[in-house]
């Protein structure tokens, strides 16, 4: 089967262009959404600099920018879809944004990772031309948890409530939820305003905000990447797969790693073919159109 890796980075976790290829390869992957992510350095935590070299190359767009995902899909367009967001602060957002898509061919926007809410009337101008270029954005969210007496921490987007504002103001425009402040709401427990991630196993309860969210807004979607998508479904098989078979036209087959965990669970669900097909390319196609 066709599969499409819907979330992804160059140079990301020791990759370079040979490695992610042969990677792709050994894992049977078509094609990968191949996103930028550009913001200030102050905005992201030096956790980062072990999975991302920019900084240390110079970079001054970001630890991921977009020149980066334009040289690998130079050398092998077949295999990526180019994804690219900018920083939508910059007073010239969107027209960069027309750029790459004019010029370079980027076909999504994404991701969008920065410290500003995405209700923010410069966001919302930015996920409107992405809208009106038919390009889905990929949206990191993740919310503060506690106090902390005070220390900084890591957030991007806002709530799950700013989201919500955001699908109403844009919705001409699609938009993929990812990352921990979108997937801890699966469930309808507090966890929450507690931690960024559930741990494994643990019940989802009824009246989480993604369900709710999906059923109202059709112009949202799922990425289902990194720890954060699969273990809102890894901590309840029972619920995951109930969820997959209500979303299957919703959901997309990612990863934001290099291994196998996302793949491996969806297929001990023993779904069908058909909603397989879906989740591993289709979703991804529907979205995001090749020539």
């Amino acid at each position: 089967m066709k599969i499409i890796d819907a979330h992804n980075h160059p140079d990301w976790h020791g990759h370079d262009l040979d490695k992610f290829l042969a990677n792709m390869d050994a894992n049977n992957i078509a094609q990968t959404w191949l996103l930028s992510w550009e913001c200030p350095i102050h905005e992201y935590s030096k956790g980062y600099a072990k999975a991302i070299p920019a900084q240390v190359m110079g970079s001054q767009t970001g630890p991921i920018p977009f020149s980066r995902c334009v040289a690998y899909h130079e050398r092998a367009p077949e295999r990526f879809v180019l994804g690219y967001a900018p920083d939508p602060r910059l007073p010239q957002a969107c027209e960069q944004l027309e750029a790459a898509y004019h010029i370079y061919g980027a076909r999504v926007c994404g991701e969008v990772k920065v410290r500003m809410m995405y209700d923010d009337r410069d966001a919302l101008r930015l996920f409107r031309r992405a809208g009106k270029l038919k390009m889905p954005v990929v949206l990191h969210l993740q919310d503060e948890i506690g106090d902390r007496d005070g220390a900084w921490q890591e957030w991007w987007g806002g709530d799950i409530a700013t989201l919500e504002r955001m699908l109403q103001a844009c919705p001409e425009t699609n938009f993929l939820g990812h990352a921990p402040g979108f997937w801890i709401h699966i469930s309808g427990d507090d966890l929450y305003r507690k931690a960024s991630y559930p741990p494994v196993p643990c019940p989802v309860q009824p009246g989480g905000k993604v369900p709710e969210l999906l059923r109202r807004y059709p112009n949202l979607y799922c990425d289902w990447s990194a720890g954060s998508g699969c273990r809102a479904l890894t901590r309840d098989p029972v619920f995951a797969k109930e969820f997959l078979d209500e979303f299957q036209d919703r959901v997309l087959y990612a990863r934001d790693y290099f291994d196998t965990q996302h793949r491996d669970f969806l297929n001990s669900l023993e779904l069908s073919d058909a909603i397989l097909a879906k989740l591993y390319h289709a979703n991804a196609e529907k979205l995001a159109p090749q020539p």
